[in-house]
């Protein structure tokens, strides 16, 4: 029962204490990397921007940014490979302006900015805003650098055509797994006479040798576009469509997933799309019957463990949803991604 001495015991212990004095153990050791003396920290909503207000780093033509680094994080302003509606360009900058997300994973019980060595690297620099396969060849010589740096790259899209030069840097000298959220397989062929687009990046990386099928779920999958995606199961890939994915089903979707990839070298692409556009409008390609941001949570959330070497959050469009829900709900899954790499084998070690 409640009574007053209960009452003055919990003054004696939290009166006059701070918002960074915390007395589990657990709790104070992430409070220390954040608060600083007086129950003082950062602002979300002051400073320049950055990729979850992780520490900005300029790549310039030396790799110095990279030193010390176990995840770097980037923008690839790039939509010259849509089908539909274009404005994923503006993605990475849609993104840097949430301040709303982290520090702390609730889920994970991690802070991953404060407990990796992370920085924003800023934006590819594309020596042309016009021509598809050159901003291409700039996206795979940018993640080349950084993976060759022993650096986890972790990128926001542009439009998923992005994945693939991505991939062809990952998976250059051994072909990748990968689990795909998205509402589509995007394993289509030539549109136009252009095979590069953002509805073919994965039959692309599977051609070139640097993504394993048999290594691959895509979840998410809907829309009327399905018969285009014969690729995906024909060459070995497992798909789960939307229609089958409810709040009971998740946990043996997550496990099909972990048991499908194992614990080799994976790649994780969230496409925005994959969530219903009540969600997410701000999207080029928006599918009605999508996933939740729980749904996508808890399935992001399951994959903790797994020997990620990579991933990109791809097609958010902000010119879309004046709600500004689209880029939040964005940064969110970026943010959770960014935990699952604390707990990869592939993390460099420091």
């Amino acid at each position: 029962m409640w009574n007053i001495k209960k009452l003055e015991e919990l003054r004696a212990k939290f009166a006059e204490s701070d918002g960074g004095d915390m007395f589990d153990p657990h709790n104070q050791r992430i409070a220390e990397k954040i608060f600083s003396a007086g129950g003082r920290r950062p602002a979300p909503y002051a400073g320049i921007p950055t990729l979850l207000d992780a520490p900005h780093k300029e790549l310039t033509e030396t790799d110095e940014a990279l030193q010390g680094l176990q995840v770097a994080l980037y923008g690839a302003p790039m939509d010259l490979g849509v089908t539909n509606r274009n404005g994923s360009r503006f993605g990475p900058r849609a993104l840097r302006t949430i301040e709303r997300i982290g520090p702390y994973n609730d889920a994970l019980k991690c802070a991953p900015v404060h407990e990796m060595s992370v920085a924003d690297l800023g934006d590819i620099p594309f020596r042309s805003r016009f021509d598809l396969k050159q901003s291409h060849q700039d996206i795979e010589a940018y993640v080349k650098r950084i993976v060759g740096a022993g650096v986890i790259p972790m990128g926001v899209g542009g439009d998923h055509s992005v994945s693939h030069p991505i991939l062809k840097a990952v998976g250059e000298h051994e072909p990748v797994g990968m689990i795909h959220i998205d509402a589509h397989c995007d394993t289509a062929g030539s549109y136009e006479g252009e095979k590069f687009h953002h509805g073919g990046p994965f039959r692309n990386a599977v051609l070139d040798g640097v993504l394993d099928p048999e290594r691959c779920i895509q979840i998410g999958i809907r829309g009327a576009a399905g018969y285009i995606w014969e690729f995906s199961t024909m060459s070995g890939m497992t798909v789960i469509e939307a229609q089958d994915i409810t709040e009971t089903s998740i946990p043996q979707i997550v496990e099909q997933a972990r048991k499908i990839v194992g614990d080799g070298r994976t790649y994780l692409s969230f496409d925005v799309d994959s969530l219903d556009p009540a969600y997410a409008p701000g999207t080029g390609t928006p599918e009605v019957g999508g996933l939740t941001p729980r749904e996508a949570l808890r399935i992001i959330r399951g994959l903790e463990g797994l020997n990620f070497v990579g991933a990109d959050v791809v097609e958010v469009a902000p010119a879309y949803d004046p709600t500004n829900n689209t880029a939040h709900n964005g940064a969110q899954m970026f943010f959770e991604i960014l935990s699952l790499m604390q707990f990869s084998p592939s993390l460099p070690k420091l």
